[in-house]
């Protein structure tokens, strides 16, 4: 039989085993973080003041879905939201691919998690996948990339992926220089909507929109597809991802995500569904983006 003395350690060494038990689970809890408010911003578009109205029926459903408070922060940049993911400020995201990618390099708690199936639209494909293209004006008499040489050329801004990143990698390599080389000019807009306008007034010659930010243009009213030349298209390139702080608690992330990925089901969203021209989301993984990297890739192999 064992001595009390025995007995005394031995029940001492468990509740030391349990006490450090407790505290590595506590400490494991407290690794993950679950904020009373959840701050959310998408990258600036031609639409991003109409968005904030559009987005109420999906804030309303993740505060009743996650039970936390849903903050708005509207941006200037992309880049703005890059750093306030980064830092951990902003927790909920809209990307572009390419600062989608950016982000994640940097920090890869920057977690996709979703996009949206875009329905078929005047340039548009349907599924959740567009393109960048590259577009003229009917009037201009510049019906072919030949007659672009020596010409002005918008692009987006240089975080943007269908006006800039893949110009500069996928067209450029086909063109088998760089674009400053090609064109006597490279300007950035600012925005999709701008450069359309910016072709349609002749401000420039040629510019690179995406296929679904060219159609919500016509949607306006501002443009006629029939009053452009599309000279150029690139390879599908996936949509715009929706990202979370992978450093959320777990119970967290699986109520947005499953926010997003059930809205087709929820009657109060459909109007929201509508307004992005789709009819659901759907789950979408960092491997995904594999294609914006290797046009990266191409970028900086061109630049050398």
């Amino acid at each position: 039989m064992p001595s009390k003395q025995t007995t005394v350690r031995h029940a001492a060494i468990l509740a030391a085993a349990g006490m450090i038990l407790a505290s590595a689970t506590s400490a494991s809890a407290q690794q993950c973080k679950n904020p009373n408010t959840i701050v959310f911003s998408i990258i600036p578009t031609e639409e991003t003041t109409q968005e904030v109205n559009l987005y109420k029926p999906l804030i309303d459903t993740l505060k009743k879905r996650t039970g936390k408070k849903i903050e708005f922060y509207m941006p200037t940049s992309y880049a703005s939201v890059v750093e306030a993911l980064l830092n951990g400020w902003v927790q909920l995201g809209v990307l572009g691919p390419e600062s989608y990618v950016i982000a994640n390099k940097r920090d890869k708690n920057i977690e996709v998690f979703a996009t949206y199936a875009k329905n078929k639209g005047h340039l548009q494909e349907e599924g959740p996948g567009y393109r960048s293209i590259l577009i003229t004006s009917k009037a201009s008499g510049l019906g072919s990339i030949d007659k672009l040489k020596g010409k002005v050329l918008g692009l987006v801004e240089p975080a943007s992926t269908s006006g800039d990143l893949v110009p500069r990698a996928v067209f450029a390599k086909e063109l088998g220089t760089n674009l400053e080389n090609y064109f006597s000019k490279v300007v950035y807009t600012g925005g999709h909507d701008l450069s359309t306008l910016a072709v349609k007034e002749g401000r420039v010659d040629a510019a690179f929109v995406a296929t679904h930010r060219f159609d919500n243009v016509v949607d306006r009213k501002l443009v006629k597809t029939e009053d452009f030349e599309v000279l150029w298209k690139s390879p599908v390139i996936p949509q715009d991802p929706f990202v979370y702080r992978a450093d959320l608690c777990p119970e967290l992330k699986t109520a947005i995500s499953e926010t997003f990925l059930q809205l087709h089901a929820n009657p109060d969203t459909q109007k929201f569904l509508a307004n992005l021209k789709t009819e659901r989301f759907v789950p979408i993984a960092d491997a995904d983006y594999n294609v914006v990297r290797q046009a990266e890739a191409s970028r900086e192999a061109l630049k050398k």
